[in-house]
């Protein structure tokens, strides 16, 4: 238990930290960075409800899994990754802030 909530603060500790960086990179544009951070936050909520955080914080999701070429969750990523398609869980954070049409529940 005590080694989950860890790998969580360490989760919310790097999407606070993209969050700043992308926020100061976006000064002046406080909505963007606000609809970020909610993305995050969905995104997040996606891997809690889906048991997939403390995967997704050791890097040991294969995000091919959801994308728009799979054919259980068909959609949810939309764009088609590269098979396997373990990505950091700090890229999948900005991407959110970058890129939130890749993902359904930032819409």
């Amino acid at each position: 238990m005590l080694r989950r909530v860890t790998v969580l603060l360490a989760v919310v500790a790097t999407a606070l930290t993209a969050f700043a960086a992308t926020a100061s990179a976006h000064e002046g544009r406080g909505g963007d960075a606000v609809r970020g951070a909610r993305c995050v936050a969905a995104g997040v909520s996606f891997l809690v409800q889906n048991g997939l955080i403390v995967d997704a914080a050791r890097q040991q999701v294969d995000y091919d899994t959801i994308d728009s070429d799979s054919g259980g969750n068909e959609g949810l990523i939309n764009t088609d990754l590269p098979t396997p398609a373990f990505l950091p869980l700090g890229t999948v954070i900005k991407l959110h802030f970058t890129n939130p049409e890749l993902f359904d529940w930032c819409n």
